[in-house]
């Protein structure tokens, strides 16, 4: 299984949905927080409404029964994907997982993130104190996931194919920081072509301003598709 998502990153419903209405056919798209914190659950729905796959990625973390809640909440939407931080621990993300089962949404897959694409081997150890490498952090954050019995994890398509060897082809691994060659890496550390990501066996990629800043969206998304698939 291997998908593109689409990075949602407007401030705006209407810019979102002027986005969307360049393309024909229906999506995989991310909705984050800059996205949903500025127009809540309506974006959601507007969107789902269209037909769309949804990547809701909130980045939860916080004490264990206040995630349960949130996620218990947001079972509602019946969302595809759901993020919540690894760094929470293993009781908040089984908290996690549980709030969305008695939500009446089994159908919607968590997962974790692990250290995110815009971070440096350096800033992890200088700034988080977490030493060793940043494989190894995110190696050790797909482990948590996995006896939390979460879906997969958030991850650089470098760290993909090892944690399929940890934890299973079957445990997702959706991974941002994508770019074309030439592109440029913007505010990303940890970037790959989609060829790499494909090689390396990433399900997901997720895509935002080479797609949603290109002159053509629609043959921007085509040829990532194409590459990846």
């Amino acid at each position: 299984m291997r998908q593109v998502i689409i990075a949602l990153d407007f401030p705006t419903l209407d810019k979102t949905l002027q986005f969307l209405s360049q393309f024909e056919q229906k999506l995989f798209v991310k909705i984050g927080m800059e996205l949903y914190l500025q127009n809540g659950p309506e974006i959601i729905q507007r969107v789902k409404a269209l037909g769309h796959q949804i990547f809701l990625d909130l980045k939860l973390h916080d004490i264990p029964n206040t995630v349960y809640g949130a996620c218990k909440g947001l079972a509602q939407f019946k969302v595809d994907l759901l993020t919540v931080h690894a760094a929470g621990g293993e009781k908040m993300l089984a908290a996690a997982k549980q709030g969305m089962l008695d939500g009446g949404s089994p159908e919607t897959k968590i997962i974790a993130i692990t250290q995110l694409t815009s971070t440096s081997q350096e800033q992890m150890q200088e700034e988080q104190g977490i030493t060793g490498t940043l494989e190894q952090s995110v190696e050790r954050y797909a482990l948590l996931a996995k006896n939390a019995q979460l879906d997969g994890v958030v991850c650089s398509v470098h760290e993909a194919q090892r944690i399929h060897q940890l934890c299973g082809e079957d445990f997702l691994t959706v991974t941002p920081g994508i770019r074309r060659e030439g592109d440029q890496t913007g505010d990303q550390q940890r970037v790959a072509t989609p060829s790499l990501a494909k090689a390396l066996g990433s399900n997901y990629i997720v895509v935002g301003r080479p797609i949603s800043q290109s002159e053509n969206p629609e043959q921007a998304y085509q040829d990532f598709v194409k590459n990846f698939n």
